[in-house]
């Protein structure tokens, strides 16, 4: 049963003039960048605040603060389900590279960073909503997230993963607000000072189903947190210019399309609860629809429904039930 599916991996450079494909998952963050009449400039400003981020934070021996860049490539999963020839778009992630411009070394930087997946958008659009419509108190069904958790899994595990990249990846997201987050005493040079949640969330128990462990850490001269979804061990297993491409993408990503939080005027305390009503934040120069995103979250996990899980269910399940 394990053969049934056959990952494929495209990629494609996000830079200035990128443009989203008719098979890119469009609520994807860079994607909704990358339309409409400030296109160009989105991306432009974007991958300068990158960075400019990176620099700040990779000081050392960069007494200009332009010793680096970053490169981007967007990485599409494909996967072909029992032979069927048909490739269903399942996964979306980002590969950050590195550019020493005193060496003129191009280095590998992390796989993962943002995450985008169709079966995720039906997950908790079509089949959390679906569950809970007549419901008197909010639950969970049965198997929330085992076929998603185990599809991440059986393609970081595939020999198409590991000819590709050399180390699992690091997802980097937004702190729920709904959550309260303390400050702890430790402290990483490049992630930062790290907080632990009052309480589990469901992402982070979807996440768990998908092998990763979650961290979080405001790294220096931000104002909230990020989330850090890894395998392993995140501080060691990672090279401080690894961690800072990172961080500066997602960091940046974050001011866009979180600036109640991440651009807000006021840094987190030792007790933090982010708050999306906060009217005390700066924005960007990056236009960017927000509204838009979510509704298209919802269109697309009916896509995932009707392409990939209602005509491959039965192959689905018996994988799923037989996959460790």
């Amino acid at each position: 049963m394990k053969h049934d599916f056959t990952f494929t991996i495209k990629t494609i450079a996000l830079d200035e003039n990128y443009h989203p494909s008719d098979k890119t998952r469009i609520t994807t963050n860079f994607a909704n960048l990358a339309r409409g009449s400030h296109r160009q400039a989105n991306l432009r400003n974007a991958l300068k605040m990158i960075d400019n981020r990176f620099n700040a934070l990779a000081n050392w021996d960069n007494p200009t603060a332009d010793r680096y860049s970053v490169e981007l490539e967007i990485i599409s999963v494909n996967i072909d389900v029992a032979g069927s020839g048909q490739a269903f778009p399942s996964i979306e992630v980002l590969k950050t590279n590195i550019v020493d411009r005193h060496t003129n070394k191009r280095i590998e930087g992390i796989v993962g960073n943002n995450f985008s997946s169709y079966v995720r958008d039906y997950d908790f659009s079509v089949l959390l909503q679906e569950h809970n419509k007549n419901q008197p108190a909010f639950s969970i069904p049965e198997n929330f997230g085992e076929l998603h958790g185990k599809l991440f899994q059986a393609f970081v595990n595939s020999a198409v993963y590991k000819q590709h990249f050399n180390k699992p990846p690091v997802i980097c997201l937004s702190v729920s607000d709904n959550k309260t987050y303390h400050r702890t005493e430790n402290q990483h040079p490049v992630l930062g000072v790290e907080y632990q949640p009052n309480e589990s969330s469901l992402t982070e128990q979807y996440f768990k189903k998908m092998g990763l462990q979650v961290r979080y850490f405001m790294p220096p001269n931000t104002v909230a947190p990020l989330a850090f979804y890894f395998v392993g061990d995140l501080l060691n297993d990672y090279t401080s210019l690894e961690l800072i491409s990172t961080v500066s993408t997602m960091e940046t990503f974050q001011k866009i399309y979180r600036p109640e939080i991440y651009n807000a005027n006021a840094a987190a305390g030792k007790a933090y609860r982010p708050n999306l009503q906060n009217l005390d934040h700066s924005l960007t120069q990056i236009v960017y629809d927000r509204e838009e995103r979510s509704k298209l979250a919802s269109e697309q996990g009916k896509f995932a429904q009707e392409h990939f899980i209602k005509p491959y269910q039965t192959v689905l399940e018996q994988w799923s039930a037989s996959a460790v």
